[in-house]
């Protein structure tokens, strides 16, 4: 159809205002106007009109259309009207009645059915009843009889204790109820098995024990069964014990301390429960279902309780543990107080360092408490209170719930929790009293007492020398570091290991914590007390050089820390980091997560540990930037300022032309002509007085400390060397600058010489002067703006006095 033009209001909205009414018009042009007017709205009407003619054809069509579709829809609608009235309506209440007769249908079959089941049920029960009886008769058939009151159990209660079972079962021969009737079979059989089951155990019979035990579950007595089941095995766990116990007592074995009798019988006895869970546990799970075998495991535990603390008990009567607690109690640790008390140290001298005189008695002695009988006892109560862990472990993951199949996507780890039969036990009650708390207090003691030891017997390289002219050593090897270092290190890593081979958590993480404790401040406050007093470098007055023997022992004491601070991070990392199993015969460490598989008690130790070498290094750090700080101060510093001043001696820089760059020589005319050819006169001075100061030192510190140590050292002379840098001003031209920057780079190649580049940059203000001084003039604009991509050090006034330091330039 053909679009309606626009319409007038269109027009009016898109056009002027209309001229005036023909009436009032006055003149002719507005007559003119008006009559243009009037034909241009003519001519839209007529426009308009001609678009509506043209489209009535089409528009009478769809009319058309629209009544005869009208028309033959109502005849639908009609034909629509008794096809229902007379077709489905009848079908539909044929569909009610057939869908409630099928109803009914349904109810009566289901009926039958249920009466079907019932009336087997009950012939099914009196079968069972009958079977039962006949078994317990002549034939004495316990198997079939105990088959049947399974087969019985099967069949409803309701169904057993119904009307219809009360009449239909009961026989002449069996007249009482069905339910009577089972219940006392299975009392008779459960007497006759309990006879049959203790008679078998008695007399060691394994086979037909096996045969009564499987019976308990058939005729619902499972809790009986494995009440006796479990009595049963504790027989032979307990006669294991006492058989162990008693061939202590008639052979004498277990008398001496580092035959571990206990805590082997301590690992004889767990190992025995283990195999008996291991063993017996899939025969219970399969005639008695998944997860009875903890009851069995309860029972277990109750006579595990018994006989591990009579063994626990008895250990600590025998190894005097109590009496051996006491004593370290009341130990004073004289060595360690004394070395911390400087009025004791004045008054009664130093204490020795060396070991003791031939025919001294030794401080373990006067004082009463063998260290070896410490370290066997803790070594044998490390092995029990391991087995306990392992032990723990064991049934931990045997009273696991059942693992979700791991076909499925929803598998989820269940994590491993220490069973409440664990840790109600009266065992564990024990194991913490009587083992744990000991082995804390004798860790404690036997750390502090090797440290105490170490330092009594504490020997230093004797063969050190300062002297360039002999060699460094001609007996020990570097790093050079006194026997206290590899002697209490070694205790720490054995003590470590001993702890974590517990796998107890708590033990762990206070032993952790008491190791570094006494680390950080018995080990690295000896050493600090020595290098405060005994190894201070200083001299008998203030301007004398402090001795080498002092310089040495100092240097050492330095070294100390630093390989005790290595040690120290390789044991942490070892223990820390270990992923693989351990390999029998080897000291590979195991991974923390198979030694603490309950929850977070991994992270936890692996935290303790790290926290540990954290305060160590921090400490050790601490003490060691002191040190540095005061050899630094007392040795090296004095030497420095001759030094730098014996390298420039009569040095000028006041260079003339037919000098050519030797002013240096002609200022020193006794220099050799080595020195006149080359012009490295500066350089060679420094490096002589340079090795002549620094190389002993660094022959004696580790690679560490010495660098530490020139570092220290640069930062302080390159300030010197600025400082006298400076103090050429005006005394410089332009060949003398580029002789200084010449010189310059030599002193610092010199300190930096070795390797040790790293402390390049100390010097940085000094080779920015001298780059400065030499600059060229078109150079120096950008030098000032700071856009010559230089990352000065210099502010831009110091960049200005260095281009002031040259008298006179071309």
């Amino acid at each position: 159809m053909t679009p309606y033009p626009p319409s007038e209001a269109d027009d009016t909205d898109a056009s002027p205002p209309p001229p005036p009414s023909v009436h009032n018009c006055t003149t002719t042009e507005e007559l003119q106007a008006a009559l243009a007017h009037l034909n241009a709205q003519e001519t839209a009407v007529t426009t308009r009109l001609d678009a509506l003619l043209s489209t009535q054809t089409e528009l009478t069509h769809s009319l058309s259309r629209l009544d005869l579709i009208r028309a033959h829809l109502g005849t639908q609608v009609v034909a629509a009207r008794s096809l229902t009235n007379s077709m489905l309506s009848p079908a539909a209440s044929t569909a009610a009645r057939v869908t409630g007769a099928v109803k009914r249908l349904d109810v009566e079959q289901s009926r039958v059915k249920a009466t079907l089941e019932v009336v087997e049920q009950v012939a099914e029960l009196k079968a069972c009843v009958l079977g039962v009886t006949g078994s317990m008769g002549a034939p004495q058939d316990w198997e079939t009889a105990a088959g049947y009151l399974a087969r019985s159990a099967k069949v409803p209660e309701h169904i057993v204790k119904g009307e219809f079972a009360e009449e239909m079962v009961p026989t002449a021969e069996v007249p009482d109820p069905p339910s009577v009737t089972l219940e006392n079979a299975a009392e008779a059989l459960c007497g006759l098995f309990l006879r049959e089951f203790e008679k078998a155990a008695a007399a060691g019979d394994g086979e037909k024990v096996t045969r009564f035990f499987k019976l308990f579950p058939l005729i619902g007595r499972t809790e009986v069964g494995l009440e006796v089941y479990g009595r049963y095995v504790c027989q032979g766990v307990s006669a294991r014990a006492r058989e162990t116990l008693a061939n202590k007592r008639t052979t004498g074995d277990g008398v001496g301390l580092g035959d571990f009798f206990y805590g082997n019988s301590m690992s004889r006895l767990f190992e025995h429960i283990a195999n008996i869970v291991e063993q017996h546990g899939k025969l219970v799970e399969r005639h008695y279902g998944e997860g009875r075998m903890v009851k069995v495991i309860e029972r277990l535990q109750v006579e595990a309780d018994t006989q591990a603390g009579i063994l626990i008990d008895t250990f600590g009567d025998e190894r005097n543990v109590d009496r051996k607690l006491t004593d370290i109690k009341s130990y004073a640790f004289s060595f360690l107080v004394q070395s911390f008390l400087p009025q004791t140290r004045s008054a009664m001298g130093t204490p020795r360092s060396s070991s003791p005189a031939p025919g001294a008695p030794r401080m373990s002695e006067d004082e009463g408490v063998d260290v070896k009988e410490i370290d066997m006892l803790l070594s044998e109560l490390g092995m029990m209170i391991s087995r306990w862990s392992l032990y723990c472990r064991f049934i931990a993951r045997k009273c696991l719930p059942p693992q979700p199949d791991p076909s499925t996507d929803a598998e989820v780890a269940i994590p491993l929790t220490l069973p409440p039969l664990l840790q109600n036990s009266l065992l564990a009650q024990k194991v913490e009293s009587r083992l744990l708390l000991p082995f804390s207090a004798m860790t404690t003691f036997f750390c502090r007492r090797s440290v105490e030891k170490a330092f009594q017997l504490d020997e230093a390289p004797s063969d050190l020398t300062l002297s360039l002219s002999s060699p460094v050593s001609t007996i020990s090897n570097a790093p050079f570091i006194t026997s206290a270092v590899d002697d209490v290190m070694y205790i720490v890593q054995t003590l470590l290991q001993r702890t974590l081979n517990t796998s107890q958590r708590g033990l762990v993480t206070t032993a952790i914590s008491t190791i570094g404790r006494v680390l950080s401040g018995d080990f690295i406050g000896m050493i600090q007390r020595k290098m405060q007093t005994e190894s201070y470098p200083k001299g008998a007055t203030a301007s004398s050089p402090p001795p080498d023997a002092k310089v040495i022992s100092f240097l050492v004491l330095i070294n100390n820390l630093d390989i005790a601070t290595e040690y120290n991070t390789r044991i942490i990392t070892s223990f820390a980091t270990a992923t693989s199993a351990p390999v029998p015969g080897t000291t590979v460490n195991v991974a923390l997560e198979e030694m603490f598989p309950f929850q977070s008690d991994a992270a936890a130790v692996r935290d303790a540990l790290r926290a540990m070498e954290g305060s160590f290094d921090a400490k050790a750090g601490e003490l060691v930037a002191d040190g540095i700080t005061v050899f630094f101060n007392q040795v090296v510093k004095p030497r420095l300022r001759p030094l730098l001043t014996e390298a420039f001696r009569d040095v000028e820089y006041v260079v003339s032309d037919r000098a050519g760059g030797g002013g240096a020589a002609e200022a020193d005319p006794d220099a050799g002509d080595a020195e006149q050819d080359d012009g490295e006169i500066v350089r060679r001075r420094f490096q002589e007085g340079w090795e002549a100061l620094m190389t002993p030192y660094k022959r004696v510190l580790t690679a560490r400390m010495y660098s530490k140590l020139l570092g220290t050292t640069a930062g302080y002379f390159a300030r010197l060397l600025e400082k006298r840098v400076w103090g050429y001003a005006g005394r410089i031209n332009e060949l003398g600058a580029i002789r200084l920057e010449r010189d310059v780079a030599g002193v610092v190649g010199v300190v930096v010489r070795g390797g040790m580049y790293g402390v390049r940059d100390t010097f940085v203000r000094c080779t920015q002067i001298c780059l400065c001084v030499n600059m060229e003039e078109d150079e120096v604009a950008d030098m000032l703006e700071g856009t010559d991509g230089v990352d000065w050090k210099l502010e831009v006034d110091e960049r200005r006095r260095a281009r002031g330091m040259v008298v006179e330039r071309r």
